[in-house]
């Protein structure tokens, strides 16, 4: 019970600090300006006398649909990231936190309360973005990419891998730390992917073995590259590559990895926490 307290006290907190009327504009401003541009290449391509056949036109709707996509991964990242980077090293150095360790309340329920709190404020805003890039390319051209939802739950088990892990800088660092902390880690791995994708274009093992090492060190481009394939099209799926696949493919071993890293990534931070001189 006071778990659930604590994570409606950081939901609000979120509301009452805007941040989540900010992202709500934002978001209508992003699904408005892809709705905009998506009708416009979507009419376009389909009166054409010499325009491509309706395999075609879905590989160009498939295509315009992951460009999507791949914006709002990012920015529920930096989502996950910007919230929730100082939610525990802030309220360390402010002296905050010690109104809450002062009562009767577990440190390990402050965490998990904070994440409860924030994992679903970005669960809310995913389903609004991807939703809404979904509800975008459904309405004006009637196409849905194939694996729609294990694709979104891939993207949202990627926001609370980067959650997880801004939880644990947070109970050891300082608010700026952190966020080099995670923001690095992101680097890495977003840098580790695209070196991969080349590698595995141009066949070279050594550049596909950085971008495995990169997603060992923190699987968050792993988990979207997968999302990305099981949503891309079929004709895209057997040429091997994309903008936004590679042909080595992350495996459901990668997933699982990441799913167990979002987990130790909360306890790590739990632990961290429990242990924290205040």
């Amino acid at each position: 019970m006071t778990t659930l307290t604590i994570a409606r006290l950081t939901f609000r907190e979120a509301g009452r600090r805007k941040i989540l009327l900010a992202a709500l504009l934002l978001g209508l401003v992003y699904l408005a300006i892809y709705g905009v541009g998506f009708y416009y290449v979507n009419q376009e391509t389909t009166r054409s006398q010499i325009g491509p056949g309706l395999l075609e036109l879905n590989q160009i709707r498939n295509f315009l649909f992951m460009a999507g996509l791949y914006v709002v991964n990012f920015l529920t990242v930096m989502m996950a990231v910007l919230t929730s980077v100082d939610t525990l090293s802030g309220e360390i150095a402010s002296g905050t936190v010690h109104t809450l360790v002062s009562k009767p309340v577990q440190r390990w329920e402050i965490v998990l309360g904070k994440w409860l709190g924030f994992a679903g404020m970005l669960t809310l805003y995913l389903l609004l973005m991807a939703g809404g890039t979904v509800g975008v390319v459904y309405i004006i051209s009637g196409y849905l990419a194939p694996n729609i939802l294990r694709g979104l739950g891939l993207l949202w088990m990627n926001a609370m891998l980067l959650l997880g892990v801004s939880l644990t800088g947070g109970a050891v660092l300082s608010t700026l730390a952190n966020g080099v902390l995670v923001f690095g880690l992101f680097g890495i791995a977003f840098i580790g992917g695209w070196i991969e994708q080349i590698g595995s274009f141009i066949q070279n093992q050594t550049a596909v073995n950085v971008g495995i090492i990169s997603s060992l060190i923190i699987p968050s481009e792993a988990l979207w590259k997968r999302a990305a394939f099981e949503m891309q099209s079929p004709l895209v799926g057997a040429l091997g590559f994309s903008p936004f696949t590679a042909a080595s493919m992350p495996s459901q071993v990668m997933v699982l990895y990441g799913v167990v890293y979002a987990a130790l990534a909360l306890l790590l931070a739990i632990r961290l926490f429990n242990r924290r001189d205040l």
